[in-house]
């Protein structure tokens, strides 16, 4: 018996290794033009989505629903305040969220009262 939970312990250990942790990131989520999402939370700023390039696994758990918690700076694109359950990856200065596991929009008022985040994007990264 304590050979055959060894072995299984040895079998499952590399899948256990290879798991990465879930963090949750709160702050502006920031979607200035087609594709391109980022965002900027007590930490810094992470890139989510560039158009033509890099993205970040389940972005369609991403939904805006509440237009009066969304502020549009550029035709249908804009910012909002939102908490993401994410995976991460940080290379030198290249912070990117790599896995959307979750997303809710908070109210824009949560973001703009946090004395630790930065004042509200109003353009392009």
């Amino acid at each position: 018996m304590k050979t055959l939970l060894l072995s299984c312990l040895f079998c499952f250990a590399p899948i256990a290794l290879k798991a990465q942790p879930l963090e949750r990131r709160c702050g502006w989520l920031s979607n200035p033009t087609p594709a391109n999402w980022f965002l900027a939370d007590r930490s810094g700023d992470w890139t989510i989505s560039v158009q033509g390039g890099f993205e970040a696994q389940g972005m369609d758990k991403i939904n805006l629903q509440n237009e009066r918690d969304y502020v549009r700076t550029n035709g249908s694109y804009g910012y909002a305040c939102a908490c993401l359950d994410v995976v991460t990856k940080r290379s030198g200065q290249s912070w990117r969220i790599t896995k959307i596991h979750g997303f809710k929009q908070l109210l824009l008022k949560q973001c703009l009262e946090d004395p630790a985040l930065r004042r509200a994007p109003v353009c392009a990264y």
